[in-house]
């Protein structure tokens, strides 16, 4: 029988079935297990009676092959079976289930596809294509203003010059005219993180773009997603990729409330979409992927990031070859002119709705986007008639007196903004003399100095951090610091630094109150060492400076007011201090409200950013800055009231921070020229030859303040103040003498340097020449012990003086100036304890330091009798 003959089964009867042999038969000639050949005897096939299975069963196992040894197994019996699997691979499917399950999913998705592609249709435009106004109230839902139909004008792809195309491809879309309508990767990505929650992406075609703007909608959702994916297949197959790019570039949003190319190009650069060219069409497709961030004139501190962006897109011009290299090295940035708003936001609207704006979309409550759709009615914050006393009092107390005679009225800008310190909403905001004529939000940007301003928060943070100075004393309102013009800061590691007090004045010894009267530098760049200019930095943040504040360095000039934080952000800060410590951010909303439906805002849940006692303190010094210091002109408001002056670098702004109880309000003018907005000096503006916080800053604040609360009564601050604030905290004593030979040949050669400064300064305000004389000729030695019984009151010179103003005047005079004014301070401390100068040895290494005693009166032993009088000398 060949090996291809097929076996006949077996049929019943008297004869046996045939002999035949299986075609897999082994070379031993035993069947392999599994077979189901009749097993063979030593004699021949088994009968039925034998060891063979039932009849009709084929596969009967075998007794044993022929030939077999004895004793050898037999051969396994059955049908055969696969082993179990054992160990980790019990858990791997066969590839027969994966296999399956591909094919499922594979069908499944075709089965999705079509069912998408049948079920999703092209709709027609959406609501959204022909936006509606958005609408804005006063807190009492009279009208404040309306943002007016969206701006649109169509034009044809043909118009739009070639290289505006190019750069808004390589701004958005540069495979647009070879890829397909869709971009599933970045679909999936966009869906899932939209699914997990980590924040909604776009990551879509420039077709699923117009398909978004034209036929749905602005949502970030899964279902608008598929939508967009299956219409945007669709509308692929059905027009041209020129057809979808004329409808992206004329549905797209570009700021300005410009819809469309050409809307856009007039917005920016009053021209035709047709004359626009390859750097302002640059510009143009910059902004649609952030139309607020890059307009450089509403944000001129953002012109970093749009010079970026723009690079980007000539960059990938260049890229896609379609901008040769040496065109884009001649490219220039184009500059975008003034925004030229609609009359409806003329006056002091524009400033309002563009900074509502703001406040929405910054606080992710409605994308700009969708904000710019229209359909909204707005309830702010402002109330009408503080509204209407801001402009009163900037319009009696600036713009009335501006000349164009004065070449400098002309850069003269105002901002202001006003604060209830109790619920953190924004009553009132200035922001220029008219959005249309001015398009720059004075009280939101952030680009000019605060000044002094800012020194409150560094006292704040000393007594929120218990800070002491470097001599290990307490820092209160009544701590005694050296305020001598040009002082180096001590304890500072980092650059040498000696700021200049205002005009050059030297105080002398002087209290931190005296010296936040007066707004000495010299005292608070020291103070800002002694807490550490991080925690600052902190404390400033605390009350409610952004922490992306820029120009707070980690150094003693952050006392100064380098930050250029907002008038806004300057009032949340202070109204904070009003509100003891309390702070919750700044709302301008009370109300969204579209086609019936609220939109949720921001809880406004306030929390204590600093102590009470921190915030009730400070309050404290600054109510001393109005009765007497330089903030003066605030008392004109008839309230209880607390403020503070500040003056910009060269005189570029000035600014009056206060607040009464129940009102906290920052003004601030400012100098920048009119056509290149940059920033210029106030020198001789209004006919002030210097421009100061407590010139017209603190008269708007105090007229604006009276007509804003007129009708309720007056408050009285409810003041918890820090332990010590008043009590008196005096400089170490003196050390005893310590006699030494040279001492009488230093003794006076610091005088004769410096006691002639301190002697003509004493002489002048005393009346008296002969300090200077002595100053001059007997190192101040005769001057401290004079001047001490005469000037600073018989009494206080020889009680206080006896035993330390002889010694104490000495050094005044001499050595501890010496130390201080010429930098040669370890000098003066060397000659007071090697050489035997009393004073020196003991002063000419602290604050305390005479140089200025004259300046102020019982020079003797002026320590004690300076820290006698909490409250400070006052300015006239």
């Amino acid at each position: 029988m060949s090996d291809d003959e097929q076996p006949e089964p077996p049929h019943p009867g008297p004869k046996a079935p045939r002999e035949w042999t299986p075609r897999d038969l082994g070379a031993s000639g035993s069947t392999p297990p599994g077979r189901g050949a009749a097993a063979e005897g030593p004699d021949g096939p088994a009968g039925p009676s034998e060891t063979a299975g039932p009849p009709g069963r084929p596969d009967a196992t075998p007794g044993a092959s022929a030939g077999t040894p004895a004793g050898t197994p037999a051969a396994p019996a059955g049908p055969g079976k696969r082993p179990k699997r054992t160990g980790r691979r019990r858990f791997v499917p066969r590839w027969r289930v994966v296999l399956g399950i591909v094919l499922l999913f594979a069908l499944l998705l075709i089965g999705g596809f079509v069912a998408g592609y049948t079920l999703v249709s092209i709709p027609a435009a959406n609501a959204g294509a022909t936006a509606q106004s958005n609408v804005f109230l006063y807190a009492d839902g009279t009208p404040l203003a309306s943002d007016g139909e969206v701006n649109r004008e169509n034009v044809q792809l043909a118009q739009v010059p070639l290289t505006v195309q190019h750069a808004v491809l390589a701004a958005e879309d540069r495979d647009f005219y070879s890829e397909r309508a869709v971009d599933p990767k970045a679909m999936v990505r966009a869906a899932w993180n939209t699914l997990t929650g980590k924040g909604t992406q776009g990551g879509s075609t420039i077709t699923q773009q117009y398909v978004k703007n034209y036929y749905l909608g602005q949502e970030q959702t899964v279902t608008r997603k598929v939508k967009e994916f299956f219409i945007a297949i669709k509308l692929n197959r059905e027009e041209t990729k020129e057809d979808i790019l004329a409808g992206y570039l004329n549905t797209s949003y570009f700021g300005r409330n410009a819809y469309g190319i050409q809307a856009a190009s007039q917005a920016y650069y009053s021209k035709d979409v047709e004359k626009l060219t390859t750097g302002e069409g640059a510009y143009l497709a910059s902004l649609l992927n952030s139309p607020s961030a890059y307009d450089v004139i509403a944000h001129p501190q953002n012109k970093p990031r749009a010079l970026a962006r723009w690079n980007y897109v000539l960059d990938g011009m260049v890229k896609k070859k379609w901008l040769g290299a040496p065109e884009r090295a001649a490219t220039t940035f184009p500059v975008p002119g003034k925004v030229k708003p609609r009359a409806g936001l003329a006056g002091q609207r524009g400033y309002v709705v563009e900074a509502v704006k703001d406040y929405l979309t910054g606080n992710k409550i409605i994308d700009e986007n969708t904000l710019a759709t229209g359909g909204y009615r707005i309830t702010t914050t402002l109330q009408k008639a503080k509204q209407d006393a801001f402009v009163k009092a900037v319009d009696d107390t600036v713009n009335s007196k501006l000349s164009t005679d004065r070449k400098a009225d002309r850069n003269v800008r105002v901002g202001g903004a006003s604060i209830d310190p109790a619920s953190g909403k924004v009553l009132a905001m200035y922001g220029g003399i008219d959005y249309t004529k001015q398009y720059v939000n004075n009280a939101t940007r952030r680009d000019f100095q605060v000044g002094s301003t800012f020194k409150p928060f560094v006292f704040t943070s000393a007594v929120v951090n218990g800070s002491t100075t470097q001599d290990g004393r307490p820092i209160t309102p009544n701590t005694v610091y050296d305020g001598t013009n040009k002082r180096y800061v001590q304890g500072w590691k980092g650059t040498p630094y000696n700021p200049a007090n205002e005009d050059d004045t030297s105080y002398g010894p002087i209290t931190v109150r005296t010296a936040t009267d007066k707004s000495v530098n010299a005292v608070y760049a020291q103070m800002a060492v002694d807490v550490g200019p991080a925690k600052v930095r902190q404390t400033a943040v605390d009350l409610g400076l952004p922490s992306d504040t820029p120009d707070m360095p980690n150094g003693p000039s952050i006392a100064l007011g380098t930050a250029t934080a907002s008038v806004l952000d300057m009032t949340q800060a202070y109204a904070t201090l009003a509100g003891h410590g309390r702070h919750g951010t700044y709302t301008m909303v009370e109300s969204v409200i579209k086609d019936g439906e609220k939109t949720e805002l921001p809880a406004q849940d306030a929390e204590q950013a600093v102590t009470r006692e921190a915030a009730d303190t400070t309050t404290s010094m600054l109510q001393s800055v109005v009765d007497g210091g330089t903030g003066t002109a605030a008392q004109a408001s008839g309230r209880p009231s607390a403020g503070k002056t500040g003056t910009a670098e060269q005189d570029k702004a000035a600014w009056f921070a206060g607040y009464t109880p129940d009102l906290a309000t920052v003004v601030a003018l400012m100098g920048a020229d009119p056509d290149t907005a940059v920033q210029q000096p106030l020198y001789g503006a209004l006919g002030f030859p210097r421009m100061n916080g407590g010139g017209p800053p603190a008269q708007i604040w105090a007229q604006y303040t009276k007509g804003a609360l007129r009708g309720s009564e007056p408050k009285d601050f409810d003041l918890e103040l820090q332990d010590g604030a008043t009590i008196p905290v005096e400089p170490p004593a003196p050390n005893p003498p310590q006699p030494s030979t040279p001492g009488t040949d230093q003794g006076p050669t610091q005088g004769q340097d410096q006691g002639q400064t301190g002697g003509r300064n004493q002489g002048q305000t005393q009346g008296q020449n002969q300090g200077q004389t002595q100053g001059q000729n007997q190192g101040g030695r005769n001057q401290g012990q004079t001047q001490g019984q005469n000037q600073g009151g018989r009494n206080q010179g020889q009680t206080q003086g006896q035993n330390q103003g002889q010694d104490q005047g000495q050094t005044q005079g001499g050595a501890d100036n010496g130390g201080t004014n010429t930098g040669g301070q370890t000098q003066g401390q060397t000659q007071g304890q090697i050489q035997g100068q009393d004073q020196g040895q003991t002063q000419g290494g602290t604050e305390t330091g005479g140089t200025n005693t004259g300046d102020t009166e019982g020079p003797g032993a002026t320590t004690t009798g300076l820290a006698a009088r909490p409250r400070g000398s006052r300015s006239p």
